[in-house]
């Protein structure tokens, strides 16, 4: 069974997950929002998602973009847990999973790290 929790709660989860970041490297990001959604219209089963250009491929002509977005989507990470110590841990993951994507750091590393 899901766990149930109001928009506001799981978005102090993600606002505890970021606060958890250490300030190296929230002071490294760069032209970032994190944003928390309901689920991904195409894909209602995906934790995250991080979409923009990551650090590692930025140049020079890398000026008056948009912000890259994290996208945390609450339904399937409540769904997949069975408790609210599961969705806090659960949360972190996702979190810092994205925030890699952002240092240029891919899937297959994250997963080999216990980070997927």
């Amino acid at each position: 069974m899901p766990v149930s929790m109001t928009e506001r709660e799981f978005e102090e989860l993600v606002s505890d997950a970021l606060d958890t970041i250490p300030t190296e490297l929230a002071e490294a990001m760069n032209n970032v929002v994190v944003l928390v959604d309901g689920h991904h219209p195409e894909e209602p089963d995906l934790l995250g998602l991080y979409e923009g250009v990551a650090l590692t491929d930025r140049d020079t002509m890398y000026a008056g973009a948009l912000p890259d977005t994290i996208t945390i989507y609450r339904e399937p990470l409540l769904a997949m847990c069975s408790d609210r110590d599961q969705v806090i841990d659960e949360v972190a993951i996702t979190v810092v999973h994205e925030i890699a994507h952002h240092f240029g750091i891919d899937d297959a590393w994250l997963h080999a790290h216990g980070w997927g």
